[in-house]
């Protein structure tokens, strides 16, 4: 597959260095020459100085035979207009924007239909984030999660203390103990190498354990390995930019949050904030002072969410929150570098937001029938939903006849709405939906699985 990517910044970067490595050719363009210098030496890419939107610059990136254009500089309207010349000059058949600005979404202007600005997706940074955001106010204790199948399977990482109850006992004899419970460990993150679970693994503490579960089964299988936390109604969000406005709003609309308070450095955010958000307290103020946050009554929050556009600012925050006697904290990074140090901080969960738009992306990026995508610690791995088709290979087949590779486990099969647990004798038949966990370098062997052929159309 040909690819443009318009932008060499972090999630530009992130989006050409998967595409890469899975043998497609792709070509970068961004103003910024050190940007397109780096890129191209660390890459093995394309990279070419300019406008990622005048036609003369797609055309020497070769977007005649272009077969995907990717836009995420950091200016909307560049990103806007880049996808309008790929399809008007072009025709480039797919065109993925990043939009920023909420104003351009709104659904009565109607401006990204076939007709005006045809952009076939729009990743919303800020959206996904909150998203993001949200699940985890809605899973207390995990690491990560994201749902696949309509919301009926959820993909959850969770952190084993010295209180997990299932300490050193073989996963194979977790179906013995709990034969009833629809979840599947499919992934082990220890000493900082992530591994693919199998059955005589054991999980020991410290371990991050990445389990495929059956929705109405979460809370539960949250209990069994160690984490009982009550979901939070206290909240504090330290920034009240898009994303802590959106998260706010958000929780005010599912009636998700007691009470709810906000806290804002600069006075025109601020007010912003307390116009849009009626029911919110919103302080204006640093998060760094403790006055402020033992205004915000930080000693009784059960979560601190830091949402600023300073890493260190969340990070240090979070951390002072927490002394202050705030139950749990969830802070937004964007510096891969400190990602070594967290814990040792004592913060409780942290969010990448690259890593979260690079997910968002990769979903819609995928060939064949890939229903969803989430990248797993900076792309060390994915977690992929996809459907089997007549031309799959996989059809037909026993999960034992397949001889997946070492670096692929799947998590559950999806039949009629219901969830199947992955034992050797499960055939897959046409149509089913395949929960798969794949190291980082053999995501494209997957995609290969689940190709559809020309034969099929």
């Amino acid at each position: 597959m040909k690819v443009i990517i318009c932008g060499a910044g972090q999630v530009g970067y992130g989006i050409a260095e998967h595409l890469a490595a899975e043998g497609n050719d792709v070509s970068v363009i961004d103003t910024e020459s050190e940007l397109v210098q780096r890129i191209s030496d660390q890459l093995d890419v394309r990279g070419f100085v300019g406008h990622g939107a005048h036609p003369d610059m797609l055309s020497q990136a070769g977007a005649e035979e272009c077969d995907m254009l990717i836009a995420v500089t950091y200016h909307d309207e560049v990103n806007m207009v880049a996808a309008q010349v790929a399809h008007s000059i072009f025709s480039i058949p797919q065109k993925i924007a990043r939009v920023r600005a909420q104003s351009y979404r709104e659904a009565h202007w109607n401006l990204f239909s076939r007709e005006h600005m045809p952009i076939d997706v729009i990743i919303s940074p800020e959206i996904e984030v909150g998203e993001a955001v949200l699940r985890r106010l809605n899973l207390p204790g995990a690491l990560d999660a994201f749902s696949f199948d309509e919301g009926r399977i959820v993909a959850i990482g969770v952190h084993c203390t010295d209180e997990c109850p299932i300490l050193n006992t073989p996963l194979e004899q977790l179906t013995e103990l709990f034969p009833d419970l629809f979840a599947m460990v499919v992934g082990i993150s220890r000493d900082r190498k992530l591994l693919v679970a199998n059955r005589k693994d054991q999980i020991r503490a410290g371990d991050d354990v990445y389990i495929i579960v059956r929705s109405d089964q979460v809370e539960r299988t949250m209990k069994i390995f160690g984490h009982k936390k009550e979901r939070a109604s206290r909240v504090v969000i330290a920034g009240a930019g898009n994303i802590g406005r959106y998260v706010a709003e958000r929780l005010q609309s599912l009636h998700a949050a007691s009470s709810l308070k906000l806290i804002e450095i600069d006075r025109k955010v601020s007010v912003t904030a307390a116009e849009q958000l009626g029911g919110a307290v919103v302080l204006n103020g640093s998060v760094l002072s403790e006055d402020i946050l033992m205004e915000a009554d930080i000693r009784d929050a059960d979560i601190m969410i830091a949402l600023t556009n300073d890493d260190q600012v969340n990070i240090l925050s979070s951390v002072l929150a927490k002394r202050l006697g705030c139950r749990q904290n969830l802070s937004l990074i964007n510096n891969r570098s400190y990602m070594t140090i967290v814990d040792s901080l004592g913060l409780d969960a942290h969010l990448n937001p690259r890593s979260i738009t690079i997910s968002s992306i990769l979903q819609y990026v995928r060939r064949g029938r890939i229903r969803g995508v989430y990248s797993i610690e900076d792309g060390n791995a994915e977690i992929i939903e996809a459907e089997a088709l007549t031309t799959s290979t996989l059809v037909g087949k026993t999960l034992k006849e397949l001889e997946l590779p070492d670096g692929v486990r799947v998590g559950a099969v999806i039949r009629d709405k219901k969830m199947i647990l992955p034992g050797a004798d499960v055939s897959i038949r046409q149509g089913d939906r395949i929960i798969v966990f794949a190291l980082g370098e053999y995501v494209h062997e997957v995609e290969q699985m689940f190709r559809v052929s020309l034969d099929y159309f």
